[in-house]
């Protein structure tokens, strides 16, 4: 089965010393083409586009300036520092785990399309809705969609046809999503808490489960949607198996 998560606005993560593998990115040609467009940007114009304070913008502006040093390259599931990484916690991967995990983890990203865990790349941010010059009047989401499509449905069918999807609800955009829901078999996990009486969705224990999901497929290398059934996560437990939901009462 392949996984999907979102990639995370924080990107404060380093490279451990004993990383040994490194891949490059499948986008790498369409993420230089969206960087070197990003460039030419003043930081005044990069923080009306990112809706961010200045610092931020200004940190995001020396990225895209210095975007081809080889030097800043880090590994993308190190590079990301959101709740969903940290829960996930590749560091604690041993280097068979990491080379699996690159096989099966796909991590979505409005700068480089898709990556795989150990996929090398620079730190950026970068909004969905935001329109390059030279994109043809397209947000980074429609710029994806042709691109990424037929890729990612046939990576899913060279695997098993199983897609866990784990990602933010946004991700869907990024892609043809009724024709990834006609050609594979998507399982998207939901995780709610209750709360007198109802069940609601509580956004960081939402990032949380996710993570921790993502941690416990690739740690035990499963392969059967049931073995999804044990999942277990401070007390977060499956309550619906026909919706795939799991909740915290």
């Amino acid at each position: 089965m392949q996984i999907l998560i979102a990639c995370a606005k924080i990107m404060t993560g380093n490279t451990p010393n004993n990383i040994q593998f490194a891949t490059e990115p499948t986008f790498q040609l369409q993420a230089n083409k969206n960087a070197l467009q990003l460039m030419a940007y003043s930081v005044e114009e990069l923080q009306g586009m990112l809706h961010v304070n200045r610092d931020i913008t200004i940190e995001n502006w020396k990225r895209f300036q210095n975007f081809q040093t080889k030097e800043n390259l880090c590994p993308a599931v190190f590079c990301y520092d959101g709740m969903v990484f940290q829960k996930l916690a590749p560091e604690s991967f041993s280097d068979e785990e990491l080379l699996y995990a690159n096989d099966h983890l796909l991590i979505s990203s409005f700068l480089y399309g898709l990556l795989r865990p150990l996929d090398m790349i620079n730190r950026y941010r970068l909004e969905g809705n935001i329109v390059l010059p030279d994109n043809a009047g397209k947000s980074m989401f429609d710029y994806w969609k042709p691109i990424l499509t037929d890729w990612f449905i046939e990576k899913i069918k060279a695997d098993d046809g199983i897609l866990i999807n784990l990602a933010s609800d946004e991700m869907r955009n990024l892609f043809n999503w009724k024709r990834v829901q006609k050609e594979v078999t998507i399982i998207t996990p939901d995780f709610k808490v209750e709360k007198n009486g109802k069940l609601k969705t509580i956004v960081i224990y939402t990032k949380m489960c996710r993570g921790a999901m993502t941690r416990y497929i690739l740690k035990n290398k499963i392969t059967d949607i049931n073995y999804l059934k044990y999942f277990e996560y401070e007390e977060f437990k499956l309550c619906n198996e026909d919706d795939w939901l799991f909740a915290l009462k």
